[in-house]
């Protein structure tokens, strides 16, 4: 096997699926994709913090520059905190935004940077090593990985986030509307003869479609995109091997450059999915509350208004 064709793969699934790295009696203990989650949660843990400290307000020696961020990092880690916080969230949420903001900028920022080290051949880099080492691919190559790979395509990871989600939206509607208020809130104000059915549809709607929607949602958006780069690559290979080089390097060119031009649509799209992501859970929570009270008090800002 040539190091072409180890990168290229001989099936796309390669890329997308998950592999054992420490197992017992047949549970896996230790996988690529938590090894990816760990190291996320790593990098956010020390890059976060570091942003937080250089947006903060400086010493008086800097004078006015004392209010601004220091670097392009931190500046950049602002604007988006900033823009979701104010552009998004707010507009839904209202006086309860800064109640949930750190869970949705958490959410936010761990699925982005998940969906972005997806895109970083980390899996590659380790075949390739191994096959610089030994000749060939080692134990590496599709057997054990201990880190790479994307883990919001692994449907058991994008379920646990939505079970979280799902947890804290229907957790701050009990809060909200009280248990009585929560339940009479699931019936619609339907007529008493109706009001039971109605009761089950968005029982269901409320603790598992909404959940399994962000499930799926995430979990397959990201799996396509691994998937289309895995086919494109594979044609560098099949070409190649089915036919001369003079014929073979223009296709596998052309292969090469759409899995680039790809990769970065993917960077595009691991940010969206991590702002829909994002934004559905805030609109769930918005759903279940007093909006009676909220559209009275936007009549009554709207009355000041027009006084004035």
């Amino acid at each position: 096997m040539t190091l072409p064709a180890l990168l290229a793969a001989n099936n796309p699934v390669d890329k997308a699926i998950d592999y054992a790295w420490l197992t017992y009696d047949g549970w896996w203990v230790w996988s690529a994709h938590i090894g990816t989650l760990v190291l996320s949660g790593l990098i956010l843990i020390l890059a976060l913090p570091y942003a937080a400290s250089r947006i903060n307000t400086g010493p008086e020696s800097l004078g006015t520059n004392r209010y601004l961020p220091r670097g392009s990092f931190a500046h950049l880690i602002e604007v988006i905190c900033v823009y979701l916080r104010d552009e998004v969230v707010r507009p839904q949420l209202h006086g309860r935004t800064d109640r949930f903001m750190p869970f949705l900028w958490t959410i936010f920022f761990f699925i982005f940077l998940n969906n972005l080290l997806g895109l970083v051949p980390i899996a590659q880099a380790i075949w390739t090593i191994d096959w610089l080492i030994q000749g060939k691919p080692g134990m590496y190559k599709a057997h054990e990985l201990f880190v790479g790979g994307t883990a919001t395509g692994n449907l058991w990871v994008t379920g646990a986030l939505a079970v979280i989600a799902g947890i804290v939206f229907n957790v701050a509607a009990v809060r909200e509307l009280g248990v009585k208020g929560f339940l009479q809130h699931l019936t619609g104000g339907a007529p008493m003869g109706i009001n039971a059915i109605v009761f089950l549809i968005e029982g269901l709607g409320q603790f598992v479609i909404k959940p399994v929607a962000l499930c799926v949602r995430l979990f397959a958006n990201m799996t396509a995109g691994s998937l289309i780069i895995g086919t494109l690559l594979l044609f560098s290979n099949m070409a190649f091997e089915a036919l001369p080089a003079a014929f073979a390097a223009p296709i596998s060119l052309a292969g090469i450059l759409a899995a680039i031009a790809l990769t970065f649509l993917k960077v595009f799209v691991g940010l969206l999915q991590a702002f829909v992501f994002m934004f559905l859970i805030t609109i769930f929570i918005s759903l279940m509350s007093h909006h009676g009270e909220e559209h009275e008090h936007h009549g009554h800002h709207d009355h000041e208004h027009a006084h004035a």
